[in-house]
């Protein structure tokens, strides 16, 4: 139960020490699962600092001398500690105190390897879809690896060797050891966006010593980084989890350091041939050009243009006579039915009739006399003739 407390009725410090020493010694006796950063030894009494390497915590472990040389202890390896939690009330400190301690074998790394590897595969921190392809040519390659390590020299090497001009920003870790999870996980997120491209390089070795490189905090930073990341650790049986997560796998770090840039000479006979492609292709299209331009030239019609208008000359005088022809003979025939009509119009008219001897007889206002009983005695008339008129009175 919580101990009654106000501002005005605080609990002395004593009294909170005591609660938490008592509910912690209700823990009994713990299994606990750590790497060993620190180790010290007293006349009777062996110090350790047990920590988390997915959470960065740390606790204390002491115990006798006869349990730690039980095994033998170094700081960077795997343990699994028997202990009893203690809190110690004058320094208000929480400590392990270990009745066993036991190696966690490579046998129960592996397994845990490769159940890490199935959780995360499950997370989809392997799929494909979710890598990044390479720069063609990064400006700057971060490179994060041992000092002065074989593997550093590798992928500078390789890489200016086929690139002289690449830059690298460097950052040298501990690539082993309880300290290596830590500063590589700093060193990549530094990089991270500072670079084209982050190469997390080492050389070959044991299952402890790359066992820096499958853990679940380093790789899920791996994870999260916006820059692509090539792995280059140990040598082509090497598999760390790191290979699975990053963005390219490379088997050595020799390897890493030829992929990450081409190379100028590669590139410089790419440019050559396609430069030549591009020369015997526009050759090729000119003297096409040219061919079909000689070709053009050679024709009659362009050796002597004024040819073309001279054999058009006699096909347009030839329509014209043509033209002339039909326009003549239409007007003939025009005359000459013009002609017919005028002697029928003339053979019909009045005038003719008149000309033959005939006269019309007419009454003042105009009527023709067809019949002498129209006429009245003493009317006059008018007698219209071939030529001219006469005026006369009806008896």
């Amino acid at each position: 139960m919580a101990q009654p407390s106000s501002a005005e009725a605080p609990l002395p410090v004593r009294t909170v020490a005591r609660l938490i020493g008592e509910w912690v010694n209700r823990l009994g006796r713990v299994w606990v699962e750590g790497q060993i950063t620190q180790i010290g030894r007293s006349p009777g009494t062996v110090f350790l600092t047990l920590r988390d390497p997915v959470a960065d915590v740390s606790l204390s472990v002491t115990c006798s001398r006869a349990v730690a040389e039980a095994i033998t202890l170094e700081e960077g390896s795997r343990v699994v500690v028997d202990a009893k939690p203690g809190f110690y009330l004058s320094r208000g400190t929480l400590s392990l105190v270990a009745q066993e301690i036991r190696p966690v074998g490579v046998g129960e790394l592996l397994a845990r390897i490769e159940r890490l590897k199935v959780l995360l595969g499950q997370e989809g921190l392997f799929a494909a879809d979710r890598k990044r392809p390479l720069p063609f040519l990064p400006g700057v390659v971060g490179l994060v690896t041992g000092r002065a390590s074989a593997a550093e020299r590798d992928v500078l090497e390789n890489a200016r060797r086929r690139w002289p001009a690449i830059r690298f920003e460097i950052r040298n870790v501990a690539v082993q050891g309880h300290l290596a999870v830590e500063q590589c996980i700093g060193a990549v997120r530094s990089l991270d966006g500072q670079v084209d491209v982050i190469v997390i390089a080492r050389g070959g070795g044991s299952v402890e010593d790359l066992l820096a490189f499958s853990d679940e905090a380093l790789l899920r930073a791996v994870a999260q980084c916006r820059t692509p990341v090539v792995s280059a650790i140990g040598h082509e049986p090497d598999t760390p989890l790191l290979d699975l997560v990053a963005d390219v796998r490379c088997s050595t770090p020799t390897d890493a350091g030829k992929r990450v840039v081409p190379d100028v000479r590669e590139e410089a006979q790419r440019i050559t041939m396609l430069r030549d492609r591009a020369r015997r292709v526009v050759f090729g299209a000119v003297d096409r050009e040219q061919h079909r331009l000689d070709q053009a030239l050679s024709r009659p019609v362009m050796a002597e243009p004024s040819r073309l208008v001279g054999d058009r000359r006699s096909d347009v005088e030839a329509l014209r006579a043509r033209a002339s022809r039909a326009v003549t003979a239409q007007l003939d025939q025009a005359q000459q039915d013009l002609r017919h009509t005028r002697a029928r119009v003339v053979a019909l008219s009045p005038q003719a009739t008149l000309d033959r001897g005939y006269a019309v007889v007419q009454t003042p206002d105009g009527t023709v006399v067809r019949d002498a009983a129209d006429v009245v005695l003493g009317e006059s008339l008018r007698v219209r003739l071939a030529k001219g008129e006469l005026h006369v009175t009806s008896s």
